[in-house]
């Protein structure tokens, strides 16, 4: 199993860094640019990133690739994907 898998299965429970769940009073936040892993605060989110900053760049780069390569939606049958004009 990677360590992207385990963050990622980790995040869901608890604190990357500290372990702690997520209960009432603690709320987990994910992480800003790769959303794979969860922090109780920013102490440790700041003390966990050694650790975590090469998987996140990966991810982020993996979430921005998908954002900037996605196909736009087009509502009509005829447009060309590239311009979006309609093909006559």
């Amino acid at each position: 199993m990677s360590s992207v898998n385990l963050e990622a299965g980790a995040a869901d429970m608890c604190c990357a860094s500290c372990g702690k769940s997520e209960v009432d009073d603690i709320k987990l936040m994910d992480c800003d640019d790769c959303d794979l892993v969860k922090y109780c605060s920013d102490k440790c989110k700041e003390d966990h990133r050694p650790q975590h900053e090469a998987t996140c760049k990966e991810r982020a780069a993996e979430l921005r690739d998908e954002i900037l390569f996605k196909q736009p939606e087009s509502s009509h049958l005829g447009d060309c994907p590239i311009c979006c004009l309609p093909i006559s």
